[in-house]
């Protein structure tokens, strides 16, 4: 097979198949670099058809905490006070850029992550 841009599902199929028969190639051998190339046509694809959203924000949070073994009282560190942690993970208030940067900075959530669109919680 010629590598090329994949633009159908067939051809995806097949690319896929390919790939998984180049699995086990031996480093530095014409396999891998094929395994490499045709990785790349699959990932761009993939992009193209099957995006990943961003999780909600609060989600990522609440995910972070259970990575870390954190509990709401860790999080008053990263908010002005403490009624914000609560009020954001209840969905009652949205992040603002100063609670985005310290998340951020001290948790390591990227960014983009805190400033999707929050679910605020119906009053």
């Amino acid at each position: 097979m010629t590598p090329r841009i994949i633009k159908t599902e067939r051809e995806y199929k097949r690319a896929l198949a390919l790939v998984e028969s180049l699995m086990d190639a031996e480093p530095g051998s014409a396999q891998e670099s094929q395994l490499e190339l045709w990785g790349l046509l699959v990932e761009r694809y993939e992009e193209i058809h099957f995006p990943i959203d961003y999780p909600d924000p609060v989600e990522a949070i609440k995910f972070r905490m259970e990575q870390e073994g954190l509990r709401q009282k860790d999080l008053r560190k990263y908010f002005p006070n403490k009624s914000r942690v609560s009020e954001v993970l209840n969905r009652k208030r949205p992040l603002s850029l100063g609670m985005i940067r310290s998340l951020h900075r001290g948790l390591g959530i990227p960014a983009d992550v805190l400033v999707g669109e929050l679910r605020l919680a119906k009053a």
